[in-house]
């Protein structure tokens, strides 16, 4: 059958998931992923793996538009009045979950190494999970605001965490120097890279779209530059949802007015596309994996559970943020998906050439964080609901 038809299916699937799960109170996001869930391997499997990897192109335009979208919701005016404490919180939220997984990790398994990996994988979050529920609620506020900038931006950091805990990890396991500047200089580049990248294009597009009158106009020029700068970030290995992000952030600071009117214009087209992206990552939670997640798993959902509400809490008292975003921020970050993914697939391809030990912690990692993620992916889009909820954000029911 015409790949053309398993898209057709996965929309009107997602579409009566997303109003199956508005019936009992929850985002539509959980049942764009049942959806997906029921379609794929666990249950029907017509959407199976082979299928699933034609589809990924869905998976990078999705993204490239959530990423857009929180650009385009980072003004600096906001950014401003947040001031130090949204720093603060990303690093403490995101170090909250990497110490807590890891001792969590290291009192179960006394592996110095394990627990480097496992905590190594807690900051990563997915937001396209928390963003999506933001937009559907309509949500506006200091809360809304402090939500979309963390899981913006908190997710270059888990990277770099990664990159020092993995390199220690290392360490422990072959004896191998250890260089802070050989390790810095890689996620340096594609930082620099995707910032340089995404404001070019945010800045030319604004001129390009100051010149277009027409809404089809502005809608097919700014589908276009988006498509592009994530081919080229992509191309080069820069972060995609940094280069949109930053993409977004220039075009909306610079052309404020434009900015606007071409967000209205985007989110007419752009639920079909988060339906299908949802719908396609329910497809490749894999409920068999629960069975083996064991203990080890369980430590890590709790630990950074607590790692992320605790840290939100302690940054935001810190630096004196605001009461609904120390109450209620940890709630809104919970989603984790496609970077703690692939940051397990990266240990698969760094360890597993270290030997017997390197290639178990390889399968223990990739298996348990596959597994977890089926837990997040649901859990993580109805904490942001009941967050936003509490802080009374919530504009559309």
């Amino acid at each position: 059958m015409d790949v053309l038809f398993f898209v057709g299916l996965a929309l009107l699937v997602g579409f009566l998931g997303g109003k199956v799960s508005h019936r009992v109170k929850f985002p539509a996001v959980v049942g764009y992923l049942i959806g997906g869930l029921i379609l794929g391997p666990s249950f029907l499997n017509i959407l199976n793996l082979n299928l699933l990897n034609n589809l990924g192109v869905f998976n990078d335009m999705a993204l490239a538009l959530v990423a857009f979208v929180i650009g385009n919701e980072l003004r600096l005016s906001t950014l401003k009045k947040m001031g130090r404490s949204i720093i603060t919180i990303i690093f403490s939220e995101s170090f909250g979950a990497f110490l807590l997984v890891a001792l969590g990790v290291y009192l179960l398994t006394r592996k110095l190494y394990i627990a480097l990996i496992f905590g190594a994988m807690a900051p990563a979050s997915a937001p396209a999970g928390t963003a999506i529920v933001l937009q559907e609620y309509k949500a506006k506020g200091p809360l809304t605001n402090a939500l979309y900038a963390v899981v913006g931006l908190d997710d270059g950091l888990a990277i770099i965490i990664y990159v020092f805990a993995a390199s220690l990890a290392k360490v422990f396991l072959t004896g191998q120097n250890f260089s802070f500047l050989g390790l810095l200089k890689g996620p340096f580049v594609e930082i620099i890279g995707a910032i340089s990248l995404g404001g070019i294009a945010g800045v030319t597009f604004g001129y390009l779209a100051k010149r277009l009158g027409k809404e089809t106009e502005l809608l097919t020029v700014c589908l276009g530059v988006i498509l592009i700068v994530t081919g080229l970030a992509k191309y080069f290995h820069f972060y995609l949802i940094l280069t949109n992000l930053v993409l977004g952030m220039f075009f909306s600071n610079i052309f404020l007015f434009l900015s606007r009117r071409t967000m209205d214009i985007l989110n007419r087209i752009s639920i079909p596309i988060y339906v299908i992206f949802f719908v396609v990552a329910g497809a490749h939670l894999q409920l068999r994996l629960l069975s083996v997640m064991g203990i080890l798993g369980v430590v890590y959902i709790v630990c950074r559970t607590l790692g992320l509400v605790g840290g939100s809490f302690l940054g935001a008292t810190i630096s004196g943020a605001e009461a609904v975003i120390r109450k209620y921020l940890g709630l809104g970050i919970l989603s984790q998906a496609g970077v703690a993914i692939g940051l397990a697939i990266l240990v698969t391809r760094e360890f597993s050439s270290l030997g017997e030990v390197g290639k178990n912690l390889s399968l223990l990692v990739i298996n348990t964080i596959a597994a977890t993620t089926i837990v997040f992916e649901i859990l993580g889009p109805i904490g942001t609901k009941i967050a936003i909820t509490k802080a009374g954000e919530v504009r559309k029911e």
